[in-house]
């Protein structure tokens, strides 16, 4: 039989760590599933709307518009938005901790 973790440790605990890890793998899979879309989008939509590809946006098609300049920035979006939402969500544990502290 485990012995009771004291409450003050409770940040390092096994729980701590199992649920910040689980609500991490959700925002991950999230963010793999937009980066898919952006990924993927385009071949679908030059196979499935080529004429719209096909337009001239400032010089470019908006085919290689998409794919040569919006590409990365939107990539750094969705690794921007992991980041912050990743760290939001530790401190979102621990404050949940500390308010399960103070009201024991």
């Amino acid at each position: 039989m485990p012995a009771p973790i004291p409450h003050h440790d409770a940040v390092h605990s096994e729980a701590f760590l199992h649920t910040l890890m689980r609500r991490q793998l959700k925002l991950s899979i999230v963010c793999a599933a937009a980066f898919l879309v952006v990924l993927f989008g385009l071949p679908l939509a030059n196979y499935f709307a080529p004429q719209l590809m096909a337009t001239r946006i400032a010089g470019f098609t908006l085919s290689w518009l998409l794919l040569g300049v919006l590409f990365f920035p939107a990539v750094w979006g969705i690794s921007w938005f992991f980041i912050r939402r990743s760290i939001w969500l530790e401190q979102d544990e621990v404050e949940q901790v500390k308010k399960g502290r103070a009201e024991q």
